[in-house]
């Protein structure tokens, strides 16, 4: 630090600003909040001695100029806090500045001589001067300049010095002193902190994936935008809020796939949708055989109408057919020989698929490329994208990305696919991503679905991380689903509907479809290579507990947050349970989920009623949310028998 010549350059401040919550990576990257949040921010702040302080929490949108102030109020030991609403779907900047507060110091001086007898005339004079400052700064502003003026008259014309004391230490005066305050030797946090407020979608939404090429009835034939249609009907019946799609944009000719991943396709097989691109287009086009944008913006409408939104899924590969190999073969890694190099993931070969060079000298031009098929995107109403594999691209180029789709269109979401290393997972949602797959698809036993969802609702990830828990994908059918059947299917549905206040599931998990190729975590005929004509009431699905669940989430208010969520302890291993509460206990959501499919397992099951506010020597309401049905419990032991093969899973709803 350097030392100031001037001779009336003021000292710098005393006060110290430390461990400021929230605060991502020292201030790097934003925290996340939704719409209708509230912001609690806190931090460490004193100064040398024994004077008094004051703080405020600086705070705006992004797009104004101007800050506004709000009070922080001592907490203990140092920690100040406020908190501001968040009510608009924007980026908020906030940022703290500390202050010596001489009158409050002054107060506490007096307060403490007058009790002990002494004589505070000169005291009074400084408390004087610095009532009369701050009138002088409330001038105009309203009673409190008034206020303050009448006091010091009142003070002058006391008989005695208690008389004058009790006027100028009163409250009504302090509070208008405080609200006019000089800021003289102020401190301010070294740096502005970002928080980016979601729509509510971005937390609490139910998605819903199907090809719309499987939405027919005729074998071996595409279905349209418009058969797809017909499907919502059934789609908004059980409940789900978003409809995703994988990439619907023209397919390649070149190398295309056939059924089951076979090298060599025959003249009617579609060809895998992430083969993006052929002479009719690229990613700001349709497959012909789906219909045309017309037909697209059609079906987007008729969600909403239906009360749900689509999302569109950001593959950015291309087929050797796409416009860009031709307009822009720099954009693609070229081999010694001249070819360029297809996609592979070892032992996985993509001969269909060219992945993009981020590397490559045109790379600003690439990026304003794939902007605009975004913007394009959202032009005919998406404002939900799930991108493909963004760990195998730059992530400077999905904070860029984001942020400037997010400067004018705040209301986009936008979902990660990166099943990849954990700190790359998190470094995505860092820069910016909405939402993100997790790895709850293979997680399946009590300690290690315990310990990873309180890393992510617990721990600082949940300032950043949203997990959308999607138990299965056209690319993954766990094992779990493979080997335990229709009570596997049923309670790793309950989980990932109550775990986390966002999920999705992948057609054919309601009728539980688990063929897979031996071996392998795969689909056998997956409808990636072909057309599918499904029976959407085949016998053994699970559509009414699907149903059930979305109707669940709706109806309580405590499934709707993300961060919520506690663990209780059961005496099975094989007994996951845990609960989800309102910050006011009017709700109240207790899940016990038997994650053995194969056996029935007991358990006691330890309420923490004390906590709830429900009674501990009197009986309290437990309603079970799947039947509708009530008992009356005692106490926090409870003793449970959870047979798979009739309900894995319970839910409850707990009252006093």
């Amino acid at each position: 630090m350097s030392i100031a010549t001037a001779a009336d350059a003021a000292p710098p401040s005393g006060i110290l600003i430390e461990r400021v919550s929230p605060e991502l990576d020292c201030g790097r990257y934003p925290v996340k909040r939704e719409v209708g949040d509230v912001l609690v921010v806190s931090a460490d702040i004193f100064r040398e001695g024994h004077g008094h302080i004051g703080a405020v929490l600086c705070h705006r949108r992004e797009d104004e100029a101007a800050w506004h102030d709000t009070p922080m109020r001592h907490v203990d030991n140092d920690r100040w806090s406020a908190s501001v609403p968040l009510p608009d779907n924007t980026r908020y900047r906030y940022t703290i500045l500390a202050y010596p507060d001489p009158f409050e110091s002054w107060r506490d001086e007096v307060t403490k001589k007058l009790a002990a007898g002494l004589d505070v005339a000169s005291e009074l004079l400084e408390g004087r001067a610095l009532i009369a400052d701050a009138a002088y700064r409330a001038a105009g502003a309203g009673t409190d300049g008034a206020l303050l003026d009448d006091a010091i008259a009142v003070a002058d014309a006391a008989p005695n010095q208690e008389a004058a004391a009790d006027r100028l230490l009163a409250d009504d005066v302090a509070s208008a002193v405080g609200r006019h305050a000089s800021r003289a030797g102020s401190a301010t946090y070294d740096r502005e902190l970002t928080v980016v407020v979601d729509r509510v979608a971005a937390r609490y939404a139910a998605w819903y994936e199907f090809f719309p090429r499987s939405a027919g009835t005729v074998p071996g034939r595409s279905a349209t935008f418009a058969e797809a249609e017909a499907r919502l009907p059934a789609i908004a019946a059980m409940g789900f809020d978003v409809v995703y799609f994988p990439p619907i944009y023209p397919i390649g000719r070149s190398h295309r796939k056939g059924p089951n991943n076979t090298l060599h396709a025959g003249p009617n097989d579609p060809g895998v949708p992430y083969a993006i691109g052929n002479e009719l287009g690229g990613h700001d086009a349709v497959e012909p055989s789906l219909g045309t944008l017309e037909d697209f913006r059609h079906f987007v409408g008729a969600a909403r109408e239906h009360g749900m939104e689509v999302a569109l899924d950001f593959a950015v590969t291309c087929s050797p057919d796409h416009p860009w190999v031709r307009e822009h073969p720099e954009w693609f890694a070229v081999r010694p020989d001249g070819t360029i190099k297809y996609a592979e993931n070892p032992p996985k070969k993509y001969q269909d698929i060219y992945p993009i060079n981020f590397s490559n000298p045109d790379w600003r031009g690439l990026w304003a490329e794939l902007r605009r098929v975004i913007l394009h995107w959202v032009a005919q109403g998406v404002t939900t994208f799930r991108v493909d594999n963004p760990h195998t691209k730059p992530t400077v180029f999905w904070e860029w990305l984001i942020a400037e789709v997010q400067r004018n269109h705040p209301e986009v979401v936008f979902l990660s696919e990166a099943f990849t290393r954990p700190k790359v997972m998190k470094a995505l949602a860092k820069a910016g991503f909405t939402q993100s797959y997790t790895y709850f698809t293979w997680r399946n036993h009590k300690a290690e679905l315990r310990g990873y969802f309180e890393e992510l609702t617990q721990s600082d990830v949940r300032e950043y991380l949203r997990g959308n828990l999607f138990p299965n994908t056209p690319d993954i059918l766990p094992t779990i689903l493979q080997e335990g059947g229709r009570p596997a299917f049923k309670f790793r549905a309950v989980l990932a509907a109550t775990l986390s206040s966002v999920y999705g599931i992948y057609s054919g998990f309601e009728l539980c479809e688990n063929a897979a190729v031996p071996g392998r975590e795969e689909y056998d005929d997956s409808e990636k290579y072909d057309y599918k004509v499904w029976d959407w009431d085949r016998p053994g699905n699970i559509i009414p507990l699907i149903t059930a669940l979305n109707r669940i989430r709706r109806a309580h208010p405590a499934l709707h947050e993300y961060d919520n969520l506690r663990f209780v302890d059961t005496s099975s291993d094989h007994v996951l349970a845990y609960l989800k509460a309102t910050p006011d206990r009017d709700d109240i959501v207790l899940v016990a989920i038997n994650l053995d499919p194969h056996q029935t397992h007991e358990t006691a099951l330890h309420v923490p009623v004390a906590d709830l506010g429900l009674p501990a020597d009197r009986p309290y309401r437990a309603t079970d949310l799947l039947t509708g049905s009530g008992e009356s419990w005692n106490g926090p032991t409870q003793h449970l028998r959870l047979d798979p093969h009739d309900e894995p899973a319970r839910l409850w709803s707990l009252a006093p």
